[in-house]
């Protein structure tokens, strides 16, 4: 389940694209930057001072709110990332899978605190804080004193400041955790860890970072330093990050078929949990056959309706390329992975190009248009599809509206179908193709042509 995503709809949303820290970026100088983080990790202590992050009132003159560390503190689910391995949820977790304690077991620490080497930790620091400030920014100490000297920005990052207003590193930090690294067992979710009770993960970029909830806002204070910010861009390069990192997982020679069966996390839940009534049927995937376990790819779907409008080459050869690893996920494990090399190649070069891309209104209009199409064609459409598609509407709905041309009939008529949207899948056990379709059809009409 999506958890506080319906939040989204009320957010405020300030400049270009509020209340998200994104901006246009090389692939180049995030792949630079998201390589690694050498600097001692200082503990959020060392931000939460009431002239830093932790002022419940801003400065005068000063580029951010200052209240970012109260944000999390209060807010954010990262926060409590380490108190859940506490509660009941995980300690039954751990259980299953025949851990002593959740809380000191590496497997969970990895994602679930900022578990760098004790050596890399500064005397104010506690896993117990856990996904705390350095976990996403990066260890402090190399940039921490040119930071508070008022520095600019771009001499926070050559310090060491892990850029997460770029939209290709920010999607390579999140998913480090949300799929994690799956040549590291203690940060990577496993169907048998599923199996134990860990909820699904679902991710996207845009809503997520609305929902965390965003712990900056986007003024023009920011916009002078780190530039304008676009959720639909943010949302097109989250998409195409993921895919290559759900590749990347497929390649990655520890999670390879062992026995009769692959890594199961890989494919999408609902092609196995649903309940069965053979009376019915499931309906049929086009070019797959009745019964098939399909891999999840409703990034990939997301990625195509981008691709078919801004390079629809790739668009054809990405649809092609799926099927082809759809079929051979159960014939043949040579051509899976065939398969996903190349679907990772299309990922990974789609990534600078959407990045660079300058989106435009018409962009939009075509995105939605083809978001919706999907759900029109007669064939069902899946729980992950119809997650995916609610939050790319978002994304596009959001983007639009801090464009201010939309009148406050438009918003309200737009919410409210955005409502019916999220309302249609609630949770997978109960979620109905037919009112998905139905909610879709509303938000084509609400939408301004």
């Amino acid at each position: 389940m999506l958890g506080g995503l319906t939040k989204r709809g009320t957010l405020h949303r300030l400049g270009a694209a509020a209340a998200l820290a994104f901006i246009m970026a090389s692939g180049a100088q995030a792949e630079v930057q998201s390589r690694g983080d050498d600097g001692i990790h200082l503990g959020v202590a060392s931000c939460a001072g009431n002239n830093c992050h932790g002022a419940t009132e801003r400065s005068e003159g000063s580029s951010v709110a200052q209240n970012e560390y109260l944000i999390w503190a209060k807010s954010d689910k990262h926060h409590r990332a380490y108190t859940v391995l506490l509660e009941e949820r995980g300690m039954r977790i751990a259980r299953n899978l025949g851990l002593a304690n959740a809380a000191t077991a590496d497997m969970c620490l990895g994602c679930h605190t900022d578990l760098v080497p004790p050596a890399e930790r500064g005397p104010q620091f506690q896993l117990s804080d856990g996904v705390g400030c350095e976990a996403c920014h990066g260890g402090a100490s190399s940039w921490l004193g040119i930071h508070i000297s008022g520095a600019r920005h771009s001499d926070n990052l050559a310090a060491g400041l892990y850029p997460t207003e770029q939209p290709a590193a920010r999607a390579e930090k999140c998913l480090s955790c949300h799929i994690g690294d799956p040549a590291d067992d203690n940060r990577f979710v496993t169907h048998r860890m599923m199996g134990a009770g860990h909820p699904r993960m679902p991710f996207e970029l845009d809503t997520y970072t609305a929902v965390e909830p965003a712990h900056f806002v986007v003024d023009q204070r920011y916009i002078e330093r780190k530039g304008p910010v676009n959720n639909v861009q943010v949302w097109a390069v989250g998409q195409a990050i993921d895919l290559d990192k759900r590749m990347g997982a497929l390649l990655e020679p520890k999670r390879a078929p062992k026995g009769v069966f692959p890594e199961l996390v890989l494919f999408d839940c609902q092609s196995c949990h649903h309940p069965y009534n053979s009376l019915r049927g499931e309906g049929v995937t086009t070019g797959l056959a009745p019964g098939s376990v399909k891999l999840y790819d409703a990034n990939a779907i997301m990625l195509h309706v981008i691709a078919a409008r801004l390079a629809p080459a790739s668009a054809k050869a990405l649809s092609s390329h799926m099927l082809t690893l759809q079929r051979a996920s159960g014939e043949s494990w040579a051509t899976a992975q065939a398969e996903a090399h190349e679907i990772r190649r299309l990922a990974s070069a789609l990534s600078p190009i959407l990045s660079s891309h300058d989106f435009t209104r018409d962009d939009m209009k075509a995105f939605a248009d083809g978001i919706v199409a999907l759900g029109l064609t007669g064939e069902p459409v899946r729980y992950s599809e119809a997650e995916q598609a609610a939050m790319g509407l978002a994304s596009i709905f959001s983007t639009v509206k801090s464009s201010g041309n939309l009148s406050q009939d438009q918003i309200t008529a737009m919410t409210k179908a955005m409502n019916g949207l999220y309302g249609s899948f609630a949770s997978d056990e109960t979620y109905r193709h037919d009112p998905f379709v139905k909610a879709l059809k509303e938000f084509r009409r609400t939408a301004p042509r």
